[in-house]
């Protein structure tokens, strides 16, 4: 996605300090209501705060370094000098193997290595008697670790608070703002296909091939193989083809040479049709409905029998390799995409996939199923140009 700096620097900058201060402040402690209501939510609020702080602590400087450690009552002290020199050879040694000058830093922190997990999984401190040597450089890791800690604690206390309190006391003015925010999703408006855009029926199976995300192609299959969608598959696959161009009487044409084979199309047109029409605004109150977002896909709930949801956050490792392997993804690829889901990063794991199909990298990350389709159909409009022009030279 965007690297962190350039989202801090378009939302968060502002000429005066004591302003950005207070955006700092206000935005972090209204977030903190947003997520601090489920694990689920608690866990996506501190990685993101987790990335945010290990961007901020490496801007500053090694003297306010040192004063946030104090600040957290970090009980660590600079290695003395003779101890510093008995080691010296080993620290450089896991410099140089990490890809560092070997001229050691020359101050280092001893401490249990279990206070940083990540240095040691990833082979980056020297590790002796039960003690990991970290850097100055590396003093994040520390931070961050009692950072986490911290935040981590005061999101369960907010939530009891919330639960006990605030959220009867607020029922009228923060309580809609607070559950609303945590489902937001702040990107372009996919509900209106642009005009340039518009699919047939006829060409769905070729455009799930090349440029579907994972989520519609599996349900995409599944329709094929059952003739019939559940009602949630039905509305997320139904509304992301809506906004991929798909007119109302071809969605209709589609569904009904689907689900005809299943359930005959006199029970089509009495029982499911009305719904489809309902999604493009055309029954009931007629509201234009918008296809889903990542966000809302993934903290959805497929039941037995369902198969809509986000196959990275809801397929088992097995079956997840298996549909990646479908795609053409493996190797290395796979494997990266497989450790985002472990750490549950669903959209990064969404966003590799795309750029392992499509061999470009995708800066913005993926964000809604309807920007992946686009994104796609971007990219191999330009690889046809490039082979249209190189054919006609």
């Amino acid at each position: 996605g965007f690297s962190v700096s350039e989202l801090w620097k378009a939302h968060m900058r502002h000429q005066d300090p004591a302003e950005t201060l207070n955006k700092d402040i206000i935005s972090h402690f209204v977030l903190r209501l947003v997520y601090c209501r489920t694990e689920e939510l608690r866990k996506w609020f501190l990685s993101m705060e987790n990335t945010l702080f290990r961007y901020r602590f490496r801007l500053e400087s090694p003297e306010s370094q040192r004063l946030l450690m104090s600040e957290f009552q970090l009980p660590y002290k600079a290695l003395p000098h003779s101890e510093f020199e008995a080691v010296k050879d080993k620290l450089s040694q896991v410099a140089r193997s990490i890809g560092q000058s070997a001229s050691v830093e020359s101050v280092f922190f001893k401490v249990p290595f279990e206070e940083v997990p990540d240095l040691v999984a990833s082979r980056r401190v020297f590790l002796s008697k039960g003690y990991a040597y970290v850097a100055m450089s590396q003093v994040v890791s520390l931070v961050v670790t009692q950072f986490r800690c911290n935040i981590s604690k005061a999101l369960v206390l907010t939530n009891r608070k919330w639960t006990a309190t605030i959220k009867e006391q607020e029922k009228d003015r923060l309580t809609p703002i607070v559950e609303a925010l945590s489902n937001a999703y702040f990107g372009p408006d996919y509900s209106q296909p642009n005009d340039a855009t518009e699919i047939s029926p006829k060409d769905i199976d070729q455009l799930a091939r090349t440029s579907f995300p994972l989520c519609m192609r599996h349900m995409l299959e599944k329709l094929r193989e059952n003739h019939h969608l559940k009602h949630g598959g039905r509305m997320q696959f139904g509304l992301f083809l809506k906004g991929a161009g798909l007119k109302l009487e071809d969605a209709l044409t589609f569904w009904r040479s689907e689900f005809s084979q299943k359930v005959g199309s006199e029970r089509f047109d009495k029982e499911y049709a009305y719904s489809i029409r309902h999604n493009y605004g055309k029954e009931g109150k007629r509201t234009d409905y918008t296809s889903y977002s990542c966000q809302k896909i993934i903290s959805a709930t497929p039941g037995v029998g369902d198969h809509h949801g986000c196959p990275y956050r809801h397929f088992g490792e097995e079956n997840l390799r298996a549909a990646l392997n479908n795609m053409g993804v493996g190797g290395n690829a796979l494997e990266g995409i497989l450790d985002k889901v472990k750490n549950r990063h669903y959209q990064l794991a969404c966003t590799m996939t795309f750029e392992a199909t499509h061999g470009v990298s995708c800066d913005t990350g993926i964000n809604h199923p309807n920007q992946y389709f686009s994104e796609s159909q971007k990219v191999l409009q330009a690889k046809n140009q490039t082979v249209q022009s190189q054919l006609s030279t």
